[in-house]
């Protein structure tokens, strides 16, 4: 049987629907190849015309094989694997003969619909991809029965859908869960966000024009102010003149705290960003996951976080880092590129020459940049050469990492270990949630000075110029917002409310959806009552409920059977009762459909025949159980003939 129009326009619209979101992430031909493919089909199929030959086909293909390799230089990859599905799919509705390419195109969009979620994996994503799913559905619909207008292919799809739902929920819950994907993705297949571990003049004003989550946060306790939030990251230690990076670690330095006070525990959820590092509160003294911390103080694993992570943390807001810190590393601390910023040189030079302190110097630097006119900006001027000197007393315009750049070369010159902190500052709280929401837009630099007996202090240089930046966020601390996402500085009460609200739900969503791994699918089976939880246990409970649901299902299904056979069959005895009733033959409540029978008889003798034949068709349909149509619609033919 060759496909109709009707059915090849569903195909086409499953192909477009499952292949439009990759749009943004196929090459620009491509996507115009795809295009010009689907709509000489559709073409075709409205005008009747002959589908092209295979050889010009294959043509096509080759050709399309040949730029993707160019293009990708491999023929391996989650980008080059998505882009060959697409376009085969497209290549296979000009190859469309017969019901089988029908059935092999459905499958496709099928297949093709799990890709999506490689990029994203959001709400929005799996609501158009139910969506989807419901057109794909609608369309095997038609494949199976061809006759039925749209409105019932959707209506017999959406059901399927339902009915499929309570399966879904069985296997979504005690299908064993594993740690990672089912499937290695290759390394194309991660974005990078975040804070890097190079830092120089706009890399983090740029990175404030984002308002997207990088992660949430709920504190177990009272949670601290915004003011002591600093969300420690990469640590920086060299500087080349312009670039800050970490350098080369060298010695057996190990990170030690003392003095400990303001204990806090807290759970991090956080956000897939290709990078190593981990992000907790200043100090970090536990972690729930597997990971190490360096001289530093800086959280990392071995592997980049490539998913979503869920840990627990403890700090200590209160502390001594370091006191006793190694030669090595106080030297790294002193280090500036010879020859560059004479002038922050000299200007660091004689706050010490003055025998102040180090704290007095510190003092120095924080006035400095509160009294001599300097500004917070997203868009800071660009710097030449000796790039301190120029922020310093030429520009004096500049964002985070201007100003901790600028007074850790200060501290340096003025013989005070200083280095550079990377993180974020600050977060926005969820009352729907009761969480705290840190965006790319609190991304942050700081400093920390190394003191005698008190070790590496923090000191936050845009303190002393943009004190709301730390109290109440980047929006308030702008002198012009413009600038920054409209979600950043927007302060309509609805529309928070509003983000408030989705954001509640994108992260019940992450938590409860993505985030349902082995420990959280643990957790939730031992709160069902649960007990020795092994991955065999949960396979065979799945297939238990599996089985059970099957099992209501199919009695359901005959139940709602039986009951319209026999309503059916109830419903035309009462119109053959209403028959003689108008005859004078009324039935009484407490009579049988036999005894009625009897009695029409004697009072009908003449109908005598028709009575008796209507009845046992009646009792064979009702009480016998024959169930087959062509006894329904004899008994219908029957009732319908009999006339008194």
């Amino acid at each position: 049987m060759k496909p109709d129009a009707p059915l090849i326009y569903g195909l086409l619209a499953c192909v477009l629907l499952v292949s439009a979101p990759h749009a943004a992430h196929l090459p620009v031909w491509v996507s115009v190849l795809c295009a010009v493919l689907l709509g000489w089909r559709a073409y075709l199929a409205r005008s009747g015309g002959q589908l092209p030959p295979y050889w010009l086909l294959l043509a096509i293909t080759l050709a399309g094989m040949a730029g993707i390799t160019i293009g990708f230089h491999t023929l391996f990859g989650r980008e080059v694997g998505v882009t060959m599905l697409i376009l085969l799919a497209a290549l296979k509705l000009l190859e469309l003969r017969s019901v089988r390419d029908a059935a092999v195109v459905i499958y496709l969009a099928c297949f093709i619909i799990i890709t999506n979620f490689f990029y994203s994996q959001s709400i929005p994503t799996a609501l158009f991809m139910l969506a989807t799913l419901l057109v794909i559905m609608a369309t095997w619909v038609h494949l199976q029965t061809g006759a039925l207008a749209l409105r019932q292919r959707l209506r017999i799809a959406a059901a399927l859908l339902l009915q499929a739902i309570p399966l879904m929920l069985v296997l979504f819950v005690f299908f064993p869960r594993v740690q990672g994907p089912l499937w290695g993705l290759p390394q194309d297949a991660y974005g990078s966000s975040g804070p890097d571990d190079r830092m120089s003049p706009g890399s983090l004003s740029k990175l404030s024009l984002s308002d997207a989550v990088a992660f949430r946060v709920m504190f177990s306790g009272k949670p601290p102010p915004r003011a002591q939030m600093y969300w420690r990251g990469p640590v920086l230690w060299e500087f080349d003149g312009r670039t800050w990076t970490p350098g080369r670690a060298a010695g057996s330095g190990v990170a030690l705290l003392d003095s400990l006070n303001d204990p806090t525990d807290y759970t991090v959820t956080l956000e897939p960003h290709n990078k190593t590092w981990l992000f907790a509160l200043e100090m970090p003294t536990r972690i729930s996951v597997s990971a190490g911390m360096t001289a530093d103080f800086q959280l990392w694993q071995k592997s980049p976080v490539n998913t979503r992570l869920r840990y627990n943390a403890h700090s200590q807001l209160s502390y001594r880092a370091n006191a006793e810190e190694e030669q090595f590393q106080l030297q790294r601390a002193l280090r500036i590129p010879p020859g560059l910023n004479p002038r922050a040189r000299k200007l660091a030079a004689e706050w010490r020459a003055s025998g102040n302190s180090e704290e007095a110097v510190i003092r120095a630097a924080l006035n400095h940049f509160n009294r001599e006119n300097f500004q917070y900006t997203l868009e800071p001027p660009l710097l030449g050469l000796n790039t301190v000197d120029d922020f310093l007393f030429e520009t004096r315009k500049g964002f985070c990492e201007h100003y901790a750049s600028g007074f850790v070369f200060l501290m340096r010159a003025a013989g005070i270990p200083a280095r550079v902190v990377t993180g974020y500052q600050g977060a926005e709280y969820n009352d729907l949630g009761n969480y705290y929401i840190v965006r790319q837009s609190d991304a942050h630099a700081w400093a920390e000075v190394w003191l005698q007996g008190k070790g590496w202090v923090r000191v936050d240089p845009t303190a002393a110029i943009a004190p709301e930046r730390v109290r109440r966020g980047l929006a308030a601390a702008m002198p012009d917002s413009a600038s920054l996402p409209f979600l950043v500085r927007m302060q309509s009460p609805l529309l928070l409310k509003l983000r408030y609200n989705l954001d509640a739900l994108t992260n019940q969503w992450n938590q409860w959806v993505l985030g349902y791994d082995p420990e959280r699918q643990f957790a939730f089976l031992t709160r069902l009552g649960m007990e020795s939880i092994t991955l065999q246990k949960m396979a065979l409970d799945m297939l238990a409920g599996v089985a059970l649901l099957v099992g209501l299902f199919a009695m359901l299904m005959l139940r709602r059977l039986t009951a319209r056979n026999n309503d059916a069959v109830q419903a035309l005895y009462l119109k053959f009762c209403r028959k003689l009733e108008k005859g004078g033959v009324v039935r009484a409540a407490h009579e049988g459909p036999q005894d009625f029978a009897g009695r029409a008889m004697r009072l009908k003798p003449q109908h005598t025949g028709a009575i008796r034949d209507i009845t046992s068709r009646y009792l064979a349909l009702r009480y016998g159980g024959q169930t087959d149509s062509g006894a329904l619609s004899a008994l219908r033919r029957a009732i319908a003939a009999f006339k008194l």
